[in-house]
């Protein structure tokens, strides 16, 4: 029997996915004040599409060889296999989540105000329910919603690897086409039971970046020219788009708030609006450009290439670092609320969030290379 040999990693990848896990970590803290200035506030794309485009070329790199040099029966069973550990995580976080909110509500005498912050009062109104929408993905609370749409994007990759296996064409055509049928509301899912709330990530818009990623990865796509013009193209779009894009910009500026309104279909999240597609890559492209060829420029001195290393190490176990960041998110809200939102209470919930990050990624790395499997040294 032989078997199929590992790629090796691309630092690039790991590094950009690395960077993302921190990113999100700050979004969802409630009340961050650090969230002013992470990317998403200065143009419209954020760290949500570095995920889903860095998993994206992640698949294609740990499943897409399976399908070509294995076959598409093993490959798509490889993708059940994944989609089994992500539904799983999907189940377990929310479980702690919630018992972590009625816990605190619990001691701290707060009246379930920490599970309406959540807005999950409808979730223990109704929990057997509820419970049951979960489980089937027809209940998809607020900050649960990212896993769904990878789900959803998991279950399609079979389908695009069937068609992308006789040409890539034909794949092509078919992210594509979901794309333009999400944004014309044909495929929106619900929510929740008792309005008419959608998924806030649409799977079928959101594959669009997934997919992106996916070619890039499979060398469907080739890779962009280092081109100058390019790059000044990509700059120019990045900077036009920030007064429309920063707050304090669009606020102080009626024209800007304005045009704003009148992209609004175009920068939409739920259904990924093109100018974020454009935004995003824009963004990776120079980001792409400034890494250097194979990610050479990630090298440096010391202490620069230390802090590569370790948010290399945050990339490469991003689901179970993205779970974790998701509780502490949380957890970290309630410690603001208790110290008082300063700068000092911001610095010091930010920095050991980030060391919680960076610990359950060395910890997880530990545990994967299965240490106890290796023959003990003599003493």
């Amino acid at each position: 029997m032989t078997t199929i040999s590992k790629r090796p990693r691309d630092p690039r990848l790991d590094f950009f996915r690395g960077l993302g896990m921190f990113i999100i970590f700050i979004a969802h803290v409630p009340g961050n004040s650090w969230t002013l200035w992470i990317p998403a506030r200065f143009g419209f794309s954020d760290a949500t599409e570095i995920f889903v485009f860095c998993s994206g070329m992640a698949s294609a790199i740990a499943f897409g060889r399976v399908f070509n040099e294995h076959s598409w029966s093993m490959g798509t069973a490889r993708i059940v296999y994944r989609i089994w550990q992500v539904y799983w995580s999907h189940i377990a976080v929310f479980l702690t989540i919630a018992a972590m909110l009625v816990t605190i509500d619990h001691l701290g005498g707060f009246d379930g105000l920490y599970v309406r912050k959540l807005n999950l009062q409808h979730f223990f109104d109704r929990p057997a329910e509820n419970l049951v929408g979960y489980l089937t993905l027809t209940y998809v609370p607020n900050l649960f919603d990212i896993l769904p749409m990878y789900l959803g994007i998991l279950a399609l990759v079979p389908i695009v690897m069937a068609l992308g296996m006789r040409h890539p064409a034909y794949a092509g055509l078919l992210i594509a086409g979901l794309w333009l049928a999400a944004n014309f509301h044909f495929l929106d899912l619900p929510a929740e039971p008792w309005s008419d709330r959608t998924w806030f990530f649409n799977p079928f818009a959101w594959q669009l970046v997934f997919f992106t990623g996916f070619a890039f990865g499979l060398k469907w796509l080739p890779a962009p020219p280092v081109n100058r013009w390019l790059v000044i193209l990509a700059i120019v779009f990045v900077v036009l788009t920030i007064p429309v894009a920063w707050y304090k910009a669009y606020n102080a500026v009626p024209l800007f708030a304005e045009w704003r309104g009148e992209i609004a279909v175009l920068i939409n999240k739920t259904r990924f609006g093109f100018f974020r597609y454009v935004h995003f890559l824009s963004l990776a492209y120079l980001a792409w450009v400034a890494a250097g060829e194979g990610g050479k420029r990630l090298q440096g001195g010391v202490v620069w290439t230390r802090f590569v290393l370790i948010v290399q190490k945050v990339g490469q176990q991003s689901l179970a670092v993205f779970l974790v960041s998701l509780v502490a998110a949380r957890f970290s809200g309630f410690v603001l609320d208790q110290l008082g939102r300063s700068f000092g209470s911001a610095a010091l919930v930010n920095l050991a969030g980030f060391a919680l990050l960076i610990a359950i990624a060395y910890s997880v790395s530990w545990f994967k290379r299965q240490p106890w499997r290796t023959a003990p040294t003599a003493t």
